[in-house]
């Protein structure tokens, strides 16, 4: 019996093994073509795949010049075309302001501005408010008042506040949270948000 119940055990031990081993690899197995399935429905859009339109425009103070998918949103563009990843993709339906960056200066949600409609403009994201290894002060607030924790709203909320202080919006707590509304911070940062803005400010207009 002993002898028995002993081999019982090892089968059994053998056999939930084997089931694991073999669930976790049809279940691998089958997120694979799901996955192609996927990128199949939605691809990124690309010159190869749609129509095609030329446009010419300044990136961080760099002059571009290339052909880009008529349906391509700036954001899009920013992420899988030139690798500036720094915007980031939340809702992809304007209301978060994950995606902000500046067009001719102005604050704009990259998800609903289309690619083409930057010709001749200039775009500025998150990588081209440092100068070289010196931070711009809307970020060395950030930092100094800890104005962030998952951090991935990060590069809109200071994109947003930028054009608050230019913008000569930052006149008090409740026109900052009013011109910041549009920036969502899931993780309720925004008692330090507010902080930097205002210190940012007196930074830069001193």
């Amino acid at each position: 019996m002993t002898e028995h119940s002993g081999n019982s055990d090892i089968i059994s031990g053998v056999s939930r093994r084997t089931v694991l081993g073999v669930g976790a690899g049809v279940t691998a197995a089958s997120l694979v073509p799901l996955r192609i399935e996927a990128q199949e429905q939605h691809p990124v859009p690309s010159p190869e795949n749609g129509p095609t339109t030329h446009i010419s425009f300044q990136i961080n103070g760099e002059q571009v010049a290339m052909d880009v998918d008529a349906r391509a949103s700036l954001l899009d563009l920013l992420r899988e075309r030139l690798a500036l990843t720094g915007t980031k993709k939340g809702c992809d339906h304007g209301q978060c302001g994950a995606c902000t960056v500046h067009l001719d200066g102005r604050p704009v949600s990259s998800c609903l501005t289309m690619a083409a409609k930057v010709d001749g403009r200039q775009v500025t994201t998150i990588e081209g408010l440092a100068q070289g290894d010196e931070l711009h002060p809307v970020q060395q607030a950030f930092i100094d008042h800890d104005a962030l924790q998952c951090g991935y709203c990060t590069p809109g909320q200071i994109m947003s506040a930028v054009a608050c202080v230019t913008q000569g919006e930052a006149t008090d707590p409740d026109a900052i949270r009013e011109f910041m509304s549009g920036n969502i911070c899931r993780c309720g940062a925004y008692v330090g948000i507010l902080a930097a803005v205002a210190q940012a400010a007196e930074t830069m207009e001193g």
